[in-house]
């Protein structure tokens, strides 16, 4: 989440209205759509532990051991 200042953003009129309801506080103002996205699509983490995963499992249907991929993904 990023910190903007309500006196670069908005205009004058609705940050005089916001001004009767809250002073120097931070406010969070969610998305109109609600739809935040899920765990590690932004990033890619999702990806990439999918990908780790199907790996891991291709290897153990291929005959390795579990102690083996163990120490080989930690």
């Amino acid at each position: 989440m990023i910190y903007k200042n309500g006196e670069d953003i908005l205009p004058p009129k609705l940050l005089h209205e916001l001004q009767n309801y809250i002073q120097g506080e931070i406010i969070y103002i969610p998305k109109k759509d609600k739809k935040r996205a899920g765990w590690g699509e932004l990033n890619g983490t999702k990806f990439l532990m999918l990908k780790r995963n199907t790996e891991i499992f291709k290897q153990y249907e291929e005959g390795r051991s579990i102690s083996e991929l163990a120490d080989a993904y930690c």
